[in-house]
C-alpha cells in the first residue's frame, strides 16, 4: 500500500505545474536518494549552510547564498537582513522596526500577494508609480525618478519583483539604489529557466535575490535560494539559525558568519519559523547541480515530448502549442471553467493551469506529468471538453 493510500488519499494528475497548492513537482531519483542519505546522519546546520553557500556561489557568481524554506522565506529573511543588517539588537526587535529605517520601496505594478513576506519582517512598503499600461488607461508605468523621489532617511531597501515586463529595468534600479547606499531585494521566484538567470541576476549588482527551489530547479517543494552580498546573507542566516548557544563556545564557519563583526550573539530571529531541514538543503543542492548541468533546449525538448504524446492520444482536440522555456499546450474550450471544475472533481482529480480561463483557454503544463498519466488525461479531456 502506498503512503498516500494509507492516509486515504488518491494522488492527483498534475497538469498545472509545480505549484505549492498541488504539492509541487516530482523529484528525481538522485534528489530523493540524496535526501534519504542526508536524513540518516546529523550535521551542524551552520556548517551545512556554509557548504551550501559555496555551491550556490559557484552557480550564481554571488558572494554568498543560503538554502531557504522556499522563495517566500527568502523574501522574509532578505527583508529582515535589510532592516537589521548586523545589529543583534535590531534582529531581536523585529518585526518591531521602531527607530530604524524600515520603509522598502516597490513599484506599484509589482505588488503581489507574496510581498506579505516582506511586510512580515517589519517593513512598510512604499508604492511608487501608476500602472496605466495594466489598467488600460495609458502606456506608462513607474519611472526611475519616481523611485528616487521616494527615498528618504527611513528607506531601508528597494524591492524589485522580476518579470519580463517589469519596469524600470533591474539594472537601472540597482544603479539608483547604490547611489543612495541602499540594497535591492529581488523576487525572482519564477524566473528560472533560463538557467542563465542564475548568473545574470547577481551580475546586475542586485544585493539579494530569492529563487524558488521547488519550481524549475526541481528541488524539494519547501526549498529556495537566497543569494547575494556576503554581509546581508550573514544577517539573513543569523536570523534563521538556532542560536541557543554560549558566546565563547560558538564557533561558526567564517566563510558564512564572521563572528568578529558582531558585538554579541543574536537571539532567535524572526526567520526562526522559516527553519529548513538538512534533508531539504541537500536535496536542493543536488537538484541545483542537475538543473545547472542541463541546457534550456534539452529541458524544453523533454517537456515538449510529453505534450506531443498527449496530442497524439487526443488527435481530435484542437491543441495549440505555445513554445518557450516551459512549453505549454493551450486548448480553447466553450466550457473552459466548467471543464476545469469537472476535471478537478473527477477520480483521480486532474488539475490544469487556470491562468487563461478568462480567455476561454485551458492550459496544460508538462513539468509534473508522468507518462502513465497521459492516457487518462487524454480520455478525460476528450470526454469533458467542448472545443470552441
Amino acid at each position: 500500500m502506498s503512503v498516500y493510500a494509507a492516509l486515504g488519499l488518491t494522488p492527483i494528475i498534475n497538469a498545472k505545474g509545480p505549484s505549492t497548492r498541488v504539492s509541487g513537482g516530482l523529484l528525481s531519483p538522485a534528489v530523493t536518494a540524496a535526501m534519504a542519505e542526508a536524513a540518516s546522519l546529523c550535521v551542524d546546520m551552520a556548517d551545512l549552510q556554509a557548504a551550501a553557500s559555496a555551491v550556490i556561489a559557484r552557480h550564481t557568481g554571488a558572494e554568498a547564498g543560503i538554502v531557504t524554506s522556499g522563495a517566500a522565506a527568502g523574501l522574509l529573511l532578505g527583508a529582515a537582513a535589510c532592516l537589521a543588517r548586523l545589529d543583534p539588537a535590531r534582529m531581536a526587535r523585529l518585526p518591531d522596526a521602531t527607530g530604524m529605517p524600515h520603509e522598502i520601496i516597490v513599484v506599484r505594478s509589482q505588488r503581489n500577494a507574496y510581498d506579505h513576506a516582506v511586510r512580515a519582517a517589519g517593513a512598510r512598503l512604499v508604492e511608487v508609480g501608476l500602472p496605466d499600461r495594466y489598467s488600460g488607461a495609458g502606456i506608462r508605468d513607474a519611472e526611475l525618478w519616481e523611485i528616487a523621489t521616494a527615498i528618504t532617511p527611513a528607506t531601508a531597501a528597494i524591492l524589485y519583483v522580476l518579470t519580463p515586463r517589469s519596469q524600470p529595468s533591474l539594472a537601472e534600479v540597482v544603479e539608483l539604489a547604490h547611489q543612495h547606499r541602499l540594497p535591492v531585494l529581488v523576487d525572482a521566484a519564477a524566473q528560472l529557466p533560463p538557467v542563465a538567470n542564475l548568473r545574470a541576476l547577481p551580475a546586475t549588482g542586485a544585493d539579494l535575490i530569492a529563487f524558488s527551489g521547488g519550481k524549475a530547479i526541481n528541488g524539494p517543494q519547501g526549498s529556495g535560494i537566497l543569494c547575494g552580498r556576503r554581509d546581508l546573507i550573514m544577517s539573513a542566516i543569523l536570523q534563521n539559525l538556532d542560536l541557543d548557544l554560549d558566546w565563547p563556545s560558538w564557533n561558526p564557519p567564517p566563510t558564512l558568519i564572521d563572528k568578529q563583526r558582531l558585538p554579541g550573539l543574536p537571539t532567535h530571529g524572526i526567520g526562526r519559523s522559516a527553519k529548513i531541514g538538512k534533508e531539504t538543503i541537500v536535496g536542493l543542492l543536488t537538484a541545483l547541480e542537475l538543473f545547472a548541468a542541463e541546457s534550456d533546449a534539452s529541458r524544453a525538448a523533454r517537456h515538449q515530448q510529453i505534450l506531443d504524446q498527449l496530442r497524439q492520444l487526443a488527435p481530435e482536440l484542437p491543441f495549440t502549442l505555445r513554445p518557450g522555456p516551459v512549453p505549454l499546450l493551450l486548448l480553447a474550450a466553450a466550457n473552459a471553467r466548467q471543464a476545469l471544475v469537472e476535471l478537478q472533481n473527477g477520480h483521480p482529480a486532474i488539475h490544469l493551469d487556470p491562468g487563461a480561463l478568462d480567455q476561454g483557454l485551458l492550459r496544460i503544463n508538462p513539468t509534473c506529468l508522468r507518462p502513465e498519466d497521459l492516457p487518462l488525461l487524454a480520455a478525460r479531456l476528450q470526454a469533458i471538453v467542448i472545443p470552441s
